[in-house]
């Protein structure tokens, strides 16, 4: 918000660029703050889509070092997988314009590449506009379904007892279940209150990391070898419930050899969480325990 003035649009507009802001403020503070458009999608003449954690800005190539080294994950995708997000782009942008763009036949064009496995955009957000939750849904039957191992990343870790529940339950049945988070906050309170969790989750077994050499950024979540997800959403309320997101499911890919081997070398640059390290004092438990109440805004 300090970075760019509030009519930015009409810069970009001045340059030739159709650009439109998400959801202006008119007064109704519930949707204009909390259901803020939190995807990131890239379309190239509707063959290519680019999505995942990073956003445009300096601090997510490290050009500017605010929190230490950022990490983030992304996901290229060719072919028809790309036609959702060409969807997803053309509603939010119809929506904030009060004009649906017109839809030419050029955006969806037809493509041989046929690789293995299966892989699903989709999008995500609150109620009205979707009747389910879509992203927790996908992380819950990705724990759920899940034999050996079950690795994930997330900056933030504030979660409902359904999703805490399906965790546990999931490390309690012998499944590797581990989680990455930042070592270097972005947000003192929300890590704070990232921290409140381990306790209840190590108790079940689940494995927690903290990625050493600064914030971890991205979104990824992967399965026995067999199942993934990489997009925008975070292991949060905000994401999960009042956020617009965005995601692509994988199954049986190519592309989920790299990730494995990208969250092994995160894990190894990460100090994992020890029950000696839980250890604080009164006053900090008291002040995690009253925020706790708020965690659904957080």
């Amino acid at each position: 918000m300090k970075k760019l003035p509030g009519d930015y649009h009409r810069t970009l507009k001045s340059f030739g660029i159709e650009a439109a802001p998400f959801s202006r403020l008119r007064g109704n503070a519930d949707s204009e703050f909390n259901n803020r458009n939190h995807r990131k999608i890239t379309v190239i003449d509707g063959t290519i889509g680019y999505t995942g954690g990073i956003n445009i800005a300096d601090e997510y190539i490290n050009e500017v070092v605010r929190f230490g080294h950022w990490k983030d994950s992304a996901i290229r995708i060719e072919g028809e997988a790309v036609w959702e997000l060409t969807k997803l782009f053309l509603v939010d942008f119809g929506i904030n314009v009060r004009k649906m763009p017109y839809i030419r036949n050029d955006l969806y064009p037809k493509s041989e590449i046929r690789e293995p496995g299966y892989v699903i955009p989709f999008g995500d957000g609150p109620h009205p506009l979707y009747d389910r939750r879509v992203g927790k849904s996908v992380i819950q039957n990705m724990l759920s379904g899940a034999v050996r191992y079950v690795w994930m990343t997330t900056p933030y870790l504030i979660m409902d007892n359904d999703l805490c529940q399906c965790m546990e339950n999931t490390a309690l049945r012998g499944v590797d279940v581990r989680i990455v988070v930042p070592h270097i906050p972005d947000k003192k309170l929300v890590f704070g209150m990232t921290r409140s969790f381990y306790p209840r989750l190590m108790a079940a077994g689940v494995h927690i990391y903290e990625y050493k050499p600064g914030f971890i950024h991205a979104k990824s979540y992967l399965a026995d070898d067999n199942q993934a997800m990489i997009g925008t959403i975070n292991l949060d309320y905000r994401s999960l419930v009042h956020h617009f997101e965005n995601g692509v499911w994988m199954y049986d890919c190519k592309a989920m050899s790299a990730l494995k081997a990208d969250l092994e070398n995160t894990m190894r640059k990460s100090i994992e969480v020890t029950p000696e390290m839980l250890k604080t004092g009164l006053m900090t438990r008291f002040i995690r325990a009253v925020v706790r109440i708020f965690a659904p805004m957080l």
